[in-house]
C-alpha cells in the first residue's frame, strides 16, 4: 500500500474550511483534474498522468474520523482512499490530507508506478490546499478550472 500525506495551515476557522470542502465538485476540480463530474455522493474524474489517462469513479463516504473521505469504486487502482481532516490550530486550521492506494499491476503495467502516482497526488493535494486558502482566506470563489 502506498501513502501520500500533506498538511497545511490555513488562516481560517475550521468551520469555514469544512464549508468550502463541502462543495465537493469544486473542491475535487481544484486538484487540477482534466474532467470532474459530481452526482450526489459520486464523483467521476479523469486526468492524464504521464503517458496514461486515468479515469476514476469515487464515492464520498461517511467516516467519523475525517471531515471528508472518498473511496474509489471504479478505476485503475486495486484500492484508493483519501481522507481530509481539519483541526483547530493557532491562527486558524490545520488541514491534513492522506491518500492510500494499491496499484492494480495488471492494469498499470510499465506505464505508471507508485512513485509517479505519489508525485502526481502531491501536486493535486497541494492545488486543493491552494484553493482552500484562496476560498477561505482571500474570499475567492474560483472553481479551480
Amino acid at each position: 500500500m502506498n501513502e501520500v500525506t500533506l498538511s497545511r495551515a490555513i488562516e481560517a476557522p475550521p468551520e469555514a474550511v469544512r464549508d468550502a470542502m463541502a462543495d465537493a465538485e469544486a473542491f475535487v476540480r481544484s486538484s487540477g483534474f482534466d474532467e470532474v463530474e459530481a452526482d450526489g455522493e459520486t464523483v467521476r474524474v479523469a486526468n492524464d498522468v504521464g503517458v496514461a489517462s486515468i479515469e476514476l469513479t469515487l464515492e464520498l463516504v461517511d467516516d467519523p474520523d475525517a471531515d471528508l473521505a472518498s473511496e474509489q469504486r471504479e478505476g485503475i487502482f486495486e484500492s484508493m482512499r483519501t481522507e481530509y481532516v481539519v483541526a483547530p490550530a493557532a491562527g486558524g486550521s490545520e488541514v491534513t490530507a492522506t491518500t492510500e492506494f494499491a496499484l492494480d499491476v495488471a492494469l498499470i503495467g510499465d506505464l505508471l508506478d507508485g512513485t509517479v502516482i505519489e508525485r502526481q497526488r502531491r501536486r493535486e493535494l497541494s492545488a486543493q490546499f491552494d484553493w482552500l486558502e484562496a476560498r477561505c482566506v482571500d474570499g475567492s470563489t474560483a472553481t479551480g478550472e
